[in-house]
């Protein structure tokens, strides 16, 4: 096994670089164990490893700490002794969402990835306005976005073909492939998609057959299929853990459990390219401060009215953009605690060392005089 083939290249080269002198070896991610990782070096040997203190405590946020996909400096322990991620190294790209809950905090589901796959389906699973989020995450991330309407078998080629247009209309960059594992469909396009060192992520619902395609592209069934409630649509996870998988023909897979809950991880700049034809109708408004509710000349609404623009497509773009406004907010207020706190913990410092000083100089012997 070569380090190309596992994605190395001349950006990860010249950022090994500086550890190389050090006596620590490249190696790659495959597994996060909660406690400790599963990393795969440039000899295709998988090792367990153990987090540096220094890595650790230089993260600033979790999203710093190294995930699947990541490249390292690992230094192998001798016999008996632990092997150290020493480094994380810089991300060409990464997919990443909002920590669900409260938290303000960046999730990095799949690191150094090229390709994100969405699976979904034309029948229960398809939800455009889930879509926009996931194009909106893909883009900030820097990888390219394909979309999958798996399970083609089960729909009529008119809803499939639906389905695609729909999606396609909604991402004119994303390429849409139309596929079923029972049946062979397209299974062999997504193969074209890969090449060595190319690494890939499969995301979406529960049920929709990640698994299932992640098991035709193995060629083996090494995840186990859950079944889908006939009511409902829906499945069960049969992925519990992210892992880097090496396909046996090309390419690198991170496969990902099903993603329940999808929030924004981005910045105004990717949510104006992800919504371009919002913002050039909205240019066109009498008034640059529209709110587009009842103010006058509102090209938004006129453009609702008369079906230049999707409803359902602007409250889509009204609830994103007050997503990101909303962790925009809450960053800025991490931010200034998180500075007040370096400053208290700094001025403590300071005066601890002072008194300390100042204990050490009366404790000094005085001169005694002749």
């Amino acid at each position: 096994m070569s380090l190309k083939q596992l994605g190395w290249n001349d950006f990860f080269a010249d950022a090994f670089s500086r550890y190389a002198t050090l006596g620590w070896v490249p190696a790659r991610i495959i597994r996060d164990n909660k406690i400790s990782y599963g990393v795969l070096d440039q000899e295709g040997h998988e090792r367990e490893a153990v987090l540096g203190g220094k890595v650790y405590h230089d993260a600033i946020s979790d999203a710093e700490l190294p995930a699947v996909g990541d490249w390292i400096a690992l230094e192998i322990g001798k016999p008996g002794e632990e092997n150290v991620i020493r480094a994380r190294l810089p991300r060409q790209s990464r997919f990443s969402r909002k920590t669900p809950g409260k938290s303000t905090q960046e999730q990095v589901l799949a690191a150094n990835i090229s390709i994100v796959c969405i699976v979904t389906d034309a029948g229960a699973d398809l939800n455009l306005r889930r879509l926009e989020r996931y194009f909106a995450l893909i883009g900030r991330g820097g990888a390219s976005a394909v979309v999958l309407v798996n399970k083609s078998d089960l729909y009529s080629p008119e809803e499939n073909n639906a389905a695609a247009a729909a999606i396609q209309a909604l991402a004119p960059d994303a390429k849409i492939i139309i596929t079923s594992t029972i049946d062979g469909t397209n299974v062999k396009a997504i193969q074209k998609l890969l090449s060595p060192g190319v690494s890939i992520t499969f995301i979406g619902s529960s049920g929709v057959g990640k698994s299932s395609l992640v098991n035709a592209l193995l060629g083996e069934k090494m995840r186990e299929e859950g079944h889908v409630n006939e009511v409902t649509g829906k499945g069960r996870h049969t992925t519990s853990a992210r892992e880097l998988i090496l396909l046996p023909s090309d390419g690198i897979l991170i496969d990902n459990p099903g993603i329940r809950e999808v929030q924004m991880w981005t910045d105004e700049t990717t949510l104006r390219e992800k919504f371009l034809d919002v913002f050039e109708i909205a240019a066109l408004c009498r008034f640059h401060d529209c709110r587009h509710g009842s103010d006058e000349g509102c090209a938004i609404r006129e453009a609702v009215a008369e079906n230049r623009l999707a409803a359902e497509r602007f409250e889509a773009f009204l609830k994103l953009d007050e997503e990101i406004a909303h962790l925009k907010m809450r960053l800025e207020k991490r931010r200034i605690t998180l500075e007040r706190r370096a400053k208290r913990d700094h001025r403590i410092k300071a005066r601890n060392l002072a008194d300390r000083r100042d204990h050490e100089f009366h404790l000094k012997p005085r001169p005694t005089g002749l």
